[in-house]
């Protein structure tokens, strides 16, 4: 029988198996603070990260299914999503000039408002991570990017914004280099969801 990652009498003698687990529970956190938001604003989980995303991404990046990629969720599930929203009016529809049948979709000022309340819920764990040492974190961020990057080349993450896929992304011996911006970059510097992003 396969060993499963969650017995503890297995965990305990495996730094990747007990990393695994340690991950999930960082999840189960993120899960239980945008649940706390959500009891109050009267919104669903996704419905509040789409608006997060909605308001800080480019009106290319808020259409079905951009944004049913980049939740790994079906595209219904996001058109459901997007029509509380439109109901509640907290976005608009923006048709497209070339495509009548497409739309993207950008905040209305009840939604920004929505968005300024419940965008930092995760700021109990930055306050927290600030409390470690600047080479643990740096230690930290690289493994956390690597790992994101690996997910996402075995499938499990369908978008990334990352700088390991970007056209622009170099590597330079134990360092990296962007070649839009021209620099050097410290792996502190590796951006996760960049704007300038162009896939390889």
């Amino acid at each position: 029988m396969k060993q499963s990652i969650f017995d503890p009498a297995i965990q305990h003698s495996d730094v990747n198996r007990k990393t695994v687990v340690a991950l999930e529970r960082i999840s189960e956190v993120f899960r239980s603070l945008l649940w706390d938001h959500v009891k109050v604003i009267g919104l669903s989980p996704i419905q509040i990260q789409l608006l997060i995303f909605i308001g800080y991404h480019d009106e290319e990046l808020c259409n079905v299914s951009h944004l049913a990629k980049e939740f790994q969720v079906t595209k219904p599930t996001i058109s459901d999503a997007i029509r509380v929203l439109l109901k509640k009016e907290l976005i608009e529809k923006r048709v497209s000039d070339t495509d009548r049948r497409a739309y993207s979709v950008v905040l209305k000022p009840k939604g920004e408002q929505i968005k300024q309340q419940t965008e930092n819920f995760a700021d109990p764990v930055l306050s927290i991570l600030n409390q470690l040492p600047f080479e643990e974190r740096r230690s930290l961020f690289n493994a956390l990017s690597r790992i994101i990057y690996g997910m996402n080349q075995a499938g499990m993450l369908s978008v990334q914004r990352m700088c390991f896929r970007c056209r622009f992304y170099q590597k330079e011996g134990e360092g990296h280099y962007c070649r839009l911006l021209q620099v050097k970059l410290a792996d502190e510097d590796i951006r996760l969801d960049c704007p300038e992003f162009v896939e390889r």
